[in-house]
């Protein structure tokens, strides 16, 4: 359930802010608790989630992140959110990377929800960005930015996920 008032409300639209996608495939992690974060979401209006992120020397707070379910269908994007701290080092199995917190402002169960699917998002302008990255946190083409959260409100707004 989205927890966006009104698409008019999104302080990204038409700004030409920076935007990074952030992949998750469920094949490699499991989210076993998505439903009590969904549902806490819904609640309480804030779920902060902390991702890796490859883009660490650009991304900044304020920024605009986008959840992207890969590896199996269905694939295409479930979430998004606002990124809300600085990256930090992080270390697991003796390799060090960055991690990211993103407070969400919507997140959907790609099984029992309709997502916006890699069908839509490889037409058009949208065709030229990586919607499969290997690695999480990749730069949104800055071209594709006001588009992508066009496109992604319109399907909110479709789907009936406002809380107008």
């Amino acid at each position: 359930m989205a927890t966006l008032k009104s698409i008019n409300n999104s302080p990204f639209r038409g700004l030409g802010g920076k935007a990074y996608l952030f992949g998750w495939n469920p094949v490699k992690w499991e989210w076993p608790e998505l439903d009590d974060d969904i549902q806490k979401l819904k609640t309480t209006g804030k779920l902060e989630d902390n991702w890796s992120v490859i883009s660490h020397k650009s991304i900044r707070p304020g920024d605009r992140a986008y959840m992207i379910r890969l590896g199996v269908e269905p694939r295409g994007i479930f979430g998004s959110g606002t990124i809300a701290s600085e990256p930090y080092a992080a270390f697991r199995n003796g390799r060090h990377y960055y991690r990211i917190t993103i407070a969400l402002d919507v997140l959907l169960n790609p099984t029992k929800q309709s997502i916006l699917g890699m069908d839509i998002l490889k037409t058009g302008n949208l065709a030229a960005q990586n919607w499969t990255p290997q690695a999480s946190g990749i730069s949104i083409k800055p071209q594709l930015v006001d588009e992508l959260e066009g496109l992604w409100l319109s399907f909110l707004d479709e789907q009936n996920l406002f809380d107008i």
